[in-house]
């Protein structure tokens, strides 16, 4: 399993999201912020309130080294329910890294400590500690629904989901379009169109435009 996530961190988000026909992408709002970083595992879900970071205390306790938080704070964008304190707490436990529904605060901190973070925003407001909430359940970050044991993978460009039993035939994908994508990228330096790498001659000339 190592092995795998470790393939799966280099291949990237953009690779996985084709690879698995084009499904498993995060909306555009969520990005990393350090475009550096890259993060990969299995999810460790938390639903929980707005402005309310009593479930991301409680979560750090229960997930396992390697393990992703993937948290539905409903996109609240009024505060910042994690920062550099959790992240510390996170990195002592193992924890692969953040990606919350919602905004974080510390920043830089966060950064110089290395950890992998992807959020909508940031927000310097802080938090309440007390309302309840749930872990090991899907939750819903955007329109696209996450799994406990799905894998999320994150780059620059964005993040994609993997469902759990799907990552060995994702990877495989991924690798087989990384393969042909070299290939391409090799005959545009020999002097081959994208248009007759792809097949569009046709559709060029249907549409006129020879």
């Amino acid at each position: 399993m190592t092995d795998l996530l470790a393939t799966l961190r280099q291949l990237g988000a953009a690779t996985v999201y084709e690879a698995q026909g084009a499904k498993g992408a995060l909306d555009h709002g969520i990005k990393p912020i350090d475009p550096t970083v890259r993060l990969a595992g299995p999810a460790f879900t938390v639903d929980c309130r707005p402005a309310d970071n009593l479930m991301l205390h409680y979560a750090v306790q229960k997930a396992r080294p390697g393990d992703v938080l993937v948290v539905d704070a409903k996109a609240f964008m009024e505060a910042g329910p994690w920062g550099d304190v959790l992240t510390l707490q996170a990195m002592q436990v193992g924890i692969a890294g953040l990606l919350i529904n919602g905004c974080v605060r510390d920043a830089n901190l966060i950064i110089e400590l290395g950890f992998p973070v992807f959020c909508r925003g940031l927000s310097i407001k802080g938090t309440g500690k007390f309302q309840p909430g749930r872990i090991n359940v899907p939750v819903s970050i955007g329109d696209t629904i996450v799994h406990p044991g799905d894998y999320i993978v994150g780059d620059r460009d964005g993040v994609a989901v993997i469902p759990g039993n799907e990552l060995e035939q994702t990877i495989s994908r991924s690798l087989a379009r990384e393969e042909k994508e070299a290939g391409q990228r090799k005959a545009i330096e020999q002097g081959v169109f994208t248009t007759e790498l792809l097949g569009l001659t046709d559709t060029l000339r249907r549409l006129g435009l020879e």
